[in-house]
């Protein structure tokens, strides 16, 4: 199983935005920090997890995923597959389109302070934009 961390950061509301992602297997630890377009926090969030799935489907076919998130909009909309704003429903779609390549995916919620390397990663990549 991957522990994939992910974190979306944003430069203002909306602003400049990036990600961030770390992806733990087998005690070995990717780090990867991808710059967003403009956008609000919110959607940073779900592009963060959507890059993060992007890697994983890439580098990780084969893995059970567990993707943890201090966002609890993006957590809530993933886990029930639905949500009201029309404009994270395109979002939501790709995301549970390519969770559903997985063998099997989890999706948890954890509070900020238990994601801070992705959160650094995120702010990281908003620098590299400046």
């Amino acid at each position: 199983m991957i522990e994939v961390y992910t974190d979306g950061a944003t430069s203002g509301n909306p602003g400049q935005s990036g990600a961030g992602i770390v992806i733990i297997k087998d005690g070995a630890r990717q780090s990867y920090s991808i710059p967003l377009d403009i956008m609000t926090n919110h959607h940073a969030e779900f592009w963060a997890i959507i890059k993060a799935l992007e890697i994983c489907q890439s580098d990780h076919p084969d893995d059970i995923i567990s993707l943890r998130s201090d966002s609890q909009s993006a957590v809530q909309a993933i886990d029930k597959e639905y949500t009201k704003n029309k404009e994270f429903q395109p979002l939501l779609e790709q995301i549970m389109q390519l969770s559903r390549q997985f063998p099997h995916f989890f999706i948890k919620w954890i509070p900020e302070k238990q994601n801070k390397a992705a959160d650094q990663l995120a702010r990281e990549a908003i620098r590299q934009t400046q």
